[in-house]
């Protein structure tokens, strides 16, 4: 991950550095410095990607949540 691809995933996610840095355990200032110096460290990477893993699973179980409930309403007509 470069520190372009950081900032656009920011951006699109609607994230400050410092909201992101809290969302994956790290500090405000290791984002800016991994930013600043192009530095993006595999585990940083891989805290990233683990986050945007677990939006999807969340995405996909409230998707889940919404068929079973239209199902029971449907079952109980």
């Amino acid at each position: 991950m470069t520190a372009d691809e950081l900032k656009a995933f920011c951006k699109e996610m609607g994230l400050t550095y410092k909201e992101l840095a809290e969302l994956i355990g790290y500090g405000e200032g290791a984002i800016k410095s991994a930013v600043s110096t192009n530095n993006i460290s595999k585990p940083m990477e891989h805290a990233i990607n683990m986050y945007v893993e677990i939006l999807k699973l969340k995405n996909e179980l409230d998707e889940a949540k919404k068929a079973k409930d239209i199902l029971k309403s449907w079952l109980k007509s």
